[in-house]
């Protein structure tokens, strides 16, 4: 490992460096920030690999081979670029030595089937069985069937969950949950949903992320009567939750959503539509980001968030009638991947929220944006975790595959190009679950925004590499719907899209707080 972290340091030096030359740089360099955001993020997730990979032989081959592949793509980007990242030619050739023994083929392929232990305490070994025997048990057998036929999700399996405390996982014992104010709390919910997405994206590890994201929310700017309320609602499961942020025509741009909470008596009449809306059928509530303020020029100032009630719908539409006023109509939109729990549109005409559902009361006017913000900053190291569930699921089904498929008289799992693939595969599991220990340590502590963010962008993309070489490995069996890899592959690519998509999560996020840092 000591020439893992000297390789390690010299790549670390030339993407702070490339990071001080981005200082300033504005849209027109979208391409280089892109790529030092992605470079950036990589080289975090090396970094406790140092220690990790001093614990065992493995660990230390999983570690290696890992590092070597991110230095070997950071001198790929760098390559006849160099002055674009403010470098010189050569700013990496201390690492090549390096490169060359860990990125060897016939050391990459060594990697595929290697595992090494999580180094987690007894407790948490102990939620991952947990979660992952209810995987297997409950999910992993409705899984195709709610894929192929975009079913709703079993209220078995609802309720199952809430039965093992999963919407609990963040909510404040003293409400009825499970958080105890320790680093427990955000890795139990990692563990947790890495397990559960193992099963099924669309039917498992994603039912915890809305709860979780209300969830901080409340904690963050709710006030005590609305936490006394919600909570344990939450916590339980009797009060299930979607999201109501995005719009027909302002996605990431939330600054300036349309959709207006305008003032009534005894609360707010909401009207517009919202779109991409997971779960909203099913949901108790929406957490809904709303303008209250109809000064546009005022941007996010000018953003509430409201917890908007409403009757529960089966399927794939709904349209109902409030007891006041207004109305409240759902459409599903059709999806090549991520099923069951349905993403609608939905449109909203004088649908009426009572006062108390404002987040934070009157001082939550204005609010709003910052208060889903604090959800989504949780929700992104999550979406992580539930990347590297499907990585480990498409895992299993290649290395299973390849050990029973025979071409040219023996297992495809015996040629190399094959046991390359699924050591890389190995590398990048390991290191991004152990990644998502580390981020989750970090927010428990109050810091880890960036590194949410880092991780999201890192692991989603590599997630739609694993899979499609899982998929690839099945030949054209991988095409056939009967078989899991051809699910886990059109499901891993919603992964880079919600909750900060890559390009807006790499350009408005984390660049920017790169070159903030060496501003």
């Amino acid at each position: 490992m000591e020439a893992a972290a000297q390789a390690l340091a010299v790549g670390a030096a030339a993407a702070a460096r490339a990071g001080a030359h981005a200082v300033g740089l504005g849209d027109e360099h979208q391409c280089f920030l892109y790529d030092l955001a992605h470079t950036a993020s990589a080289m975090k997730i090396c970094e406790p690999l140092l220690d990790w990979g001093s614990r065992g032989e493995a660990e230390a081959g999983l570690a290696c081979g890992f590092i070597a592949d991110v230095l070997g793509e950071f001198q790929a980007r760098l390559f006849a670029r160099e002055s674009q990242w403010g470098l010189e030619a050569g700013v990496l050739d201390g690492v090549r030595d390096f490169v060359a023994a860990y990125r060897d083929p016939a050391f990459v392929a060594a990697l595929a089937g290697v595992e090494a232990p999580s180094h987690l305490d007894e407790d948490f070994e102990l939620v991952g069985q947990t979660f992952r025997r209810f995987g297997q048990d409950k999910i992993a057998s409705a899984a195709e069937h709610i894929h192929r036929a975009d079913a709703d999700i079993d209220e078995e399996i609802i309720s199952g969950l809430a039965e093992l405390g999963c919407f609990g996982l963040s909510v404040p014992e003293e409400y009825g949950g499970f958080a105890s104010g320790t680093e427990s709390d955000y890795l139990g919910m990692v563990i947790a949903t890495e397990e559960l997405s193992r099963a099924s994206l669309g039917a498992g590890g994603s039912l915890i992320t809305r709860p979780e994201i209300l969830t901080r929310a409340l904690e963050r700017g709710g006030t005590e009567e609305q936490k006394r309320h919600w909570f344990p609602r939450i916590a339980t499961g009797e009060t299930m939750v979607a999201v109501a942020v995005t719009e027909p025509d302002y996605g990431s741009d939330v600054a300036n959503l349309a959709v207006t909470a305008n003032p009534t008596e005894g609360g707010w009449l909401i009207s517009g539509t919202k779109t991409w809306c997971t779960f909203a059928g099913r949901a108790d509530v929406l957490m809904l980001l709303a303008r209250t303020d109809p000064d546009r020029r005022k941007a996010h100032r000018g953003l509430s968030l409201f917890i908007v009630p409403k009757p529960r719908a089966a399927g794939h539409s709904f349209q109902f009638s409030g007891e006041r006023s207004g109305t409240i109509e759902g459409r599903a939109i059709p999806t090549l991947g991520y099923r069951g729990m349905h993403s609608f549109e939905i449109a909203f005409d004088n649908w009426f929220v009572p006062a108390e559902n404002l987040i934070g009361g009157s001082d939550g006017i204005g609010q709003g944006f910052y208060l889903q913000m604090a959800g989504f900053e949780n929700g992104r190291l999550q979406t992580a975790a539930r990347a590297v569930g499907v990585m480990q699921a498409a895992y299993d089904e290649a290395r299973s595959y390849a050990q029973e498929r025979r071409v040219f008289g023996q297992p495809i799992a015996e040629y190399q190009l094959t046991q390359a693939k699924l050591g890389r595969m190995a590398a990048i599991i390991a290191a991004a679950r152990q990644y998502s220990y580390e981020v989750a340590r970090m927010m428990a502590r109050g810091n880890g925004a960036l590194e949410a963010s880092m991780i999201k962008a890192y692991v989603c993309k590599a997630a739609e590499w694993v899979t499609r070489e899982a998929q690839q490995l099945h030949g054209g069996f991988g095409y056939a719907e009967e078989y899991t890899v051809s699910r886990l592959f059109v499901d891993a690519r919603v992964l880079s899209i919600f909750e900060g998509a890559d390009e807006t999560l790499c350009l408005k996020v984390i660049a920017r707080r790169l070159q903030a840092q060496h501003a």
